[in-house]
């Protein structure tokens, strides 16, 4: 564990916050980038960060910094910016990043324009790092306030997974070990996808016949591209694929269940996003989740009515009615 002692997070929003809690309760040191200089001096000063995780006192031990260069001394590293920006702040981190530091996904997205899963991203843009992936059903306030949580720990190396999840795990914080990033991945991509549909149900009034049938042919989406993209069935039906999505569709808590509700009872989506700070990511993600998926020839047609609705000014009751009026279909996961 001494040699994983030293845990730099890239991201300074709700859930990077959040897992600089959960180090620092498993007894790391904790440094946190932040893109904000003033977000950084809050949490240096303040001990808070009172924009993305109110009412959250953070440990006095966690540091941050608005200087990339602070983390050249890690040990491992949690990747907690949005999924659109991963990017752009690796090519800035490069320089500072030691060949085969491990890094931890913990953005979950598809990203616009290569249609990328993050660890094919990360591959790209943080040449030599040791990848991973964290995923699983999650809200950063609760993880933040110590209740108990259980995630999917993804990493090909098993030495560095049993590594990492001594580093982080904690009885209130449990780990569990696998070796399939890709379905770890995927099931938190889509499912903000598919949240923002179940949003759009209950903002819509239409049921909760209608919620559960949403959820369960969107497990069968999940399935369909997952198994495409190489994961394993098991992955899927863990905590990062079925847990992270029953989570997202049914907790309050969910920016893009949220967001699909203010959709259904009628609200603009530039009127929604203006007034908030925090990434729905299914907005972004949907499109790149469906341009994916078709090429692979994979069916999705709850992602793509979402991608419709969210992307191409679609209205909402017809993208329901097309979605009602599909052929009957033998059901299957796959």
């Amino acid at each position: 564990m001494a040699a994983l002692q030293r845990i730099g997070i890239v991201g300074a929003g709700a859930w990077g916050t959040a897992l600089a809690t959960v180090a620092r309760r498993a007894g790391r040191d904790v440094t946190i980038w932040a893109r904000s200089s003033d977000i950084a001096a809050e949490i240096n000063s303040g001990h808070s960060n009172k924009t993305y995780l109110p009412d959250v006192a953070l440990d006095l031990a966690i540091r941050a910094t608005n200087d990339l260069a602070a983390l050249r001394d890690a040990d491992a590293i949690l990747w907690v910016t949005p999924a659109q920006h991963l990017r752009d702040v690796a090519a800035r981190a490069l320089a500072h990043l030691r060949d085969g530091l491990p890094i931890v996904l913990c953005c979950k997205g598809f990203e616009q324009g290569s249609g990328e899963l993050m660890t094919e991203v990360a591959v790209e843009a943080l040449r030599g790092a040791a990848i991973a992936v964290l995923s699983g059903p999650t809200f950063a306030a609760e993880v933040a306030r110590g209740l108990p949580t259980a995630v999917t720990l993804a990493a090909t190396d098993s030495v560095l997974g049993r590594d990492l999840v001594q580093a982080l795990g904690t009885p209130a914080f449990r780990p569990y070990l696998s070796n399939d990033p890709i379905g770890a991945e995927v099931g938190g991509a889509v499912k903000n996808v598919l949240a923002i549909a179940c949003g759009i149900a209950i903002g819509r009034k239409l049921g909760d016949n209608a919620r559960a049938a949403l959820l369960t042919r969107g497990l069968a989406e999940i399935m369909r591209l997952g198994l495409a993209l190489g994961a394993q069935p098991a992955t899927l039906m863990g905590l990062s694929g079925l847990g992270d999505l029953t989570l997202t569709c049914n907790g309050r808590q969910s920016r893009n269940l949220s967001l699909g509700i203010a959709l259904g009872e009628g609200q603009k989506l530039a009127d929604y996003l203006a007034a908030r700070r925090t990434v729905a990511e299914g907005v972004s993600s949907a499109g790149a989740v469906v341009a994916r998926a078709r090429s692979l020839e994979i069916e999705m047609p709850i992602a793509e009515a979402v991608d419709a609705i969210v992307n191409r000014n679609a209205e909402i009751g017809e993208a329901i009615a097309a979605l009602l009026n599909r052929p009957f279909r033998e059901e299957a996961a796959h």
